[in-house]
């Protein structure tokens, strides 16, 4: 188990499919480096990843298509790792370093 660096931070990969990408302009796939503890001090998880997304890395105005009640909305499917969100504690994961994050929307328009 890696433990988050020196200064406190964590570097992710962080992916968008179904879609999604357009909320975050337009971009697949992102590098990023994010708190190792969250607000209360406590382990980053993946709740904690997606209010970050929302409010430093969204720039499209339209969240509700990202979350609902404050998580990932229905029909977004979280896979951490290749490995369903469900089966790794949905957003009580705790991020370790080099994680990788997919979100994939299956809810299409018509």
């Amino acid at each position: 188990m890696s433990e988050a660096k020196n200064d406190g931070t964590i570097a992710i990969t962080v992916e968008f499919s179904g879609g999604l990408e357009m909320l975050f302009s337009n971009e697949r796939k992102l590098s990023l480096t994010i708190p190792g503890k969250d607000e209360n001090g406590a382990k980053t998880n993946i709740a904690f990843l997606v209010r970050h997304l929302c409010n430093t890395v969204m720039k499209d105005p339209r969240k509700e298509l990202f979350v609902l009640d404050d998580t990932v909305r229905p029909g977004i499917l979280v896979l951490i790792n290749d490995a369903d969100w469900e089966l790794e504690g949905e957003d009580k994961y705790e991020i370790e370093e080099g994680d990788n994050i997919l979100f994939v929307s299956t809810l299409h328009g018509g």
